[in-house]
């Protein structure tokens, strides 16, 4: 299973900016697939989350401002960002969890052990 992430770049402070991120290989089912950063010097937190069957999770300093969606039938994770702020910089990664592939008789789904990462994507924002 890979992760490919792209979309980020640099904006000036009350820009927009979209990150996507696309899941491949032996994948019958994501549980969950979300975005997370890690500015320099901080560790790396969870900006929001898309949760199958619930609402999606937001870190508190980015709701009304982020918005995550996701295209199951592409297996791919959308991340829209609106009213950027320089604390929003930094590099953005996206994660695949709760994820099942096909077994090697592909006769029936089993579950991955650990969570799937993409590289990362630098956002800056300068202000």
């Amino acid at each position: 299973v890979q992760l490919q992430a792209s979309g980020g770049g640099l904006v000036q402070a009350g820009e927009s900016l979209n990150l996507s991120c696309v899941a491949s290989g032996n994948i019958f089912y994501i549980d969950r697939m979300g975005w997370y950063r890690q500015a320099p010097g901080k560790q790396r937190e969870e900006v929001a989350i898309d949760i199958s069957g619930g609402s999606p999770s937001y870190k508190d300093s980015v709701k009304d401002r982020f918005t995550i969606s996701r295209d199951r039938a592409k297996k791919t994770v959308y991340l829209h960002m609106n009213s950027l702020k320089p604390d929003d910089t930094g590099v953005y990664y996206c994660n695949a969890a709760g994820v099942k592939g096909w077994s090697t008789d592909s006769l029936y789904p089993t579950d991955y052990p650990h969570d799937f990462w993409s590289q990362g994507t630098q956002v800056t924002v300068s202000s």
